[in-house]
């Protein structure tokens, strides 16, 4: 089956349809074409054989088509929003005008995502077309606010139904090029402190250890919420962090990681505290991370004491832990040792975690295998986060991703990009991932 599924792609204008879905922008944070790409969205699903609608959330639509079929119900997750598109004189060509060089199309939403989830869309109409229908009961969800947090993807999927798993296809393979199945994604927790001393800034000299200094107060803070070694001090923080299983453990021991050849990279003379562990373990594990440190001096660094400091910050979490947790464990860290200190949580997500050893796992891996001839690497967790866990904690099933997008996609950076060598590989891959999973039923 696998041979007629790459006959029928190579028989398909499929570049031409990618082209024209990355020339209508969605772009959630300022609302440009998001109704008229929901529009083409809906067309789409139709176009794949499925039954669409379009599901009100109380932000921007999410798009949902179904089919029905024999095997399991799969859940397809994507999103059809997309980032803006950054300062113009960046990009070789314009971001919503698609262009294809050396085998890779440019445009905003390439690679992240509307050519990853447009494969399956594809991968679909293709098993459509050669089988007479669908091997598998699928529901295809496609959010318009992926890039603004998904703040209502909730909303979306308490009117899907209970599928047996997930699938979703965004970032890139692996570095290496190699193809991954990835079983998890960290959550985040962004928060800011900010410290105050005097009612406006004053002359350092004339009020040098005379009045309060938050900067101070701001570091010395941080300095009792994670230690020199790199452990997190805050009591409380990962109480309730999961332990890895045997199967994570030997996916974390399979996976490829040089670290000279990664540090050369980001030039930079040696990891994080602490240097014993290992890259990959690091990404399993929560962080606090100090994203900027600032005062409020308008950016011209005069000989003052500030008046006010502002460190913000974020937390990414991992299985066990939750972002509303997380935070009532700092914000009791910030009352004990620097009490006139104020906390503001931000924008959360909570962890996701599909364990190795769930049922489908096997059968997800053999069939990119099948599709690649070589096994694809097994992704206990993800560094970054996703809003996975609205739909693994939602829906109490498990999710598996499958990047279809090449490990310099540049997604949400200038020249945004994808190798339509590999949209084509995926989208058979997406179809035989559907025949699999019905074979494993």
């Amino acid at each position: 089956m696998i041979k007629q599924l790459r006959d029928w792609v190579s028989a398909q204008d499929l570049d031409g349809e990618l082209a024209d879905w990355i020339s209508r922008p969605s772009v959630s944070r300022t609302g440009e074409g998001m109704a008229e790409a929901a529009a083409h969205g809906l067309r789409l699903l139709r176009a794949s054989g499925l039954h669409a609608r379009e599901v009100e959330t109380g932000g921007w639509p999410a798009l949902v088509g179904t089919a029905d079929g024999p095997g399991p119900h799969v859940l397809i997750y994507g999103h059809y929003d997309v980032q803006p598109a950054g300062p113009l004189e960046l990009w070789t060509t314009p971001p919503f005008v698609p262009s294809i060089r050396d085998g890779r199309m440019y445009g905003r939403g390439t690679g992240d995502n509307k050519g990853q989830h447009l494969a399956h869309l594809l991968g679909l109409r293709a098993l459509r077309d050669l089988t007479g229908g669908f091997p598998c009961r699928v529901t295809v969800l496609l959010d318009g606010e992926e890039e603004i947090g998904s703040p209502h993807l909730a909303a979306a999927v308490r009117q899907v139904g209970q599928p047996d798993l997930v699938i979703w296809s965004d970032g890139p393979v692996h570095e290496s090029g190699h193809e991954c199945v990835v079983l998890g994604v960290r959550g985040i927790l962004m928060f800011e402190l900010r410290a105050r001393g005097a009612n406006r800034p004053l002359h350092s000299g004339n009020w040098g250890g005379v009045a309060p200094n938050p900067a101070w107060a701001l570091v010395q803070l941080l300095a009792t919420m994670r230690s020199a070694d790199g452990t997190v001090t805050v009591a409380g923080f990962a109480d309730d962090v999961a332990p890895l299983t045997d199967g994570q453990r030997a996916a974390l021991e399979d996976f490829p990681v040089n670290v000279a050849q990664t540090l050369e990279a980001i030039g930079a003379d040696g990891l994080e505290p602490p240097p014993w562990l290992g890259i990959r373990a690091r990404l399993t594990l929560p962080t606090l991370t100090v994203n900027s440190l600032s005062c409020e001096d308008s950016g011209d660094h005069r000989a003052v004491i500030p008046d006010v400091a502002v460190a913000r910050c974020e937390a990414r979490l991992v299985g066990g832990q939750t972002p509303g947790q997380v935070a009532d464990a700092i914000r009791r860290h910030v009352a004990r040792y620097a009490p006139d200190v104020e906390f503001r949580a931000g924008a959360a997500m909570a962890p996701s975690t599909t364990l190795p050893e769930t049922p489908y796992t096997a059968t997800i891996v053999q069939a990119v295998e099948d599709v690649h001839g070589r096994r694809p690497l097994l992704v206990p967790s993800l560094g970054g986060s996703l809003p996975m866990a609205v739909l693994s904690d939602g829906l109490s099933c498990p999710c598996y991703g499958v990047p279809l997008a090449n490990a310099d996609e540049a997604n949400h950076a200038a020249d945004e990009n994808l190798d339509l060598d590999r949209f084509r590989r995926g989208i058979v891959a997406a179809a035989t991932i559907q025949l699999a999973l019905a074979a494993h039923s």
